[in-house]
């Protein structure tokens, strides 16, 4: 029975002593849950000032106004390089991107050729400068943006007309003419507040007429001034500086 007696004490002291154990064991330590994944995206709006340099393409037709009255004087193309600059400014809201910028370049596109009206005279015709004053409407996949532009375009041409024989100058006006422009184009950020682009623009700038004093030429055909219809195709690469921030952060989402 003593035996017995003792056997139950311990069982009791073992059951009392586990729930004392297991209160004084360490709690388990507590892991704080990482802050969401924080990607920045980039942002378009600011202002922004660049360089952009191509090639371009002005398709001209020349009426003469003679005595006898408008002669055709035929269409020729001529092109050559374009360099410039931009400035601008954008701003976003959500994936579309708003736009005002002015662009002007220095141009060499020109041509010489001998006039239908008389085979005796030639003609050179030249636009050494452009300038373009647009609204852009754009589409943001964050770092890459497409946009469409249009607005007003302005150029400045050079038109002389001379003896092939003799090569003096007949006569000879300078104009500036305005006209309109629409283009479409694409860039890329690659770098903070940096992005690189490319551009295609087309511009009507229709019919000018200029006034001469009234010369003859060596086949004996007097004018007194021309028309001139015109059209400029332009592909640019550009490169644009852009001021403020990056981009702002903008939480994951799952």
């Amino acid at each position: 029975m003593k035996k017995l007696l003792i056997a139950a004490a311990g069982m009791v002291a073992v059951g009392l002593s586990a729930p004392a154990s297991a209160a004084d064991l360490a709690a388990r330590p507590y892991t704080k849950a990482p802050p969401p994944m924080v990607a920045p995206i980039y942002d378009w709006t600011g202002f922004y000032i660049g360089a952009n340099g191509g090639w371009g393409q002005s398709h001209q037709c020349v009426d003469f106004v003679t005595l006898a009255g408008t002669v055709a004087g035929g269409c020729a193309d001529r092109s050559g390089a374009l360099v410039g600059g931009q400035i601008g400014y954008r701003w976003q809201t959500n994936q579309f991107v708003f736009g005002l910028e002015a662009q002007g370049d220095w141009a060499d596109m020109k041509n010489t050729r001998v006039t239908v009206i008389d085979p005796l005279i030639s003609t050179t015709g030249k636009t050494d400068g452009i300038g373009l004053f647009t609204a852009q409407l754009g589409w943001a996949w964050n770092a890459s943006l497409f946009y469409v532009k249009g607005g007003a375009a302005v150029t400045h041409n050079r038109f002389d007309i001379f003896n092939n024989v003799t090569g003096v100058g007949l006569a000879s006006a300078g104009h500036t003419r305005w006209g309109g422009a629409l283009g479409v184009g694409w860039e890329y950020g690659f770098a903070p507040n940096w992005s690189f682009g490319v551009e295609y623009d087309h511009l009507w700038m229709g019919r000018d007429n200029a006034s001469f004093a009234g010369f003859v030429t060596p086949g004996g055909v007097t004018v007194l001034g021309d028309g001139i219809k015109q059209d400029v195709d332009m592909v640019t690469l550009r490169l644009n500086y852009r001021f403020g921030g990056y981009g702002v952060p903008v939480a994951a989402k799952y």
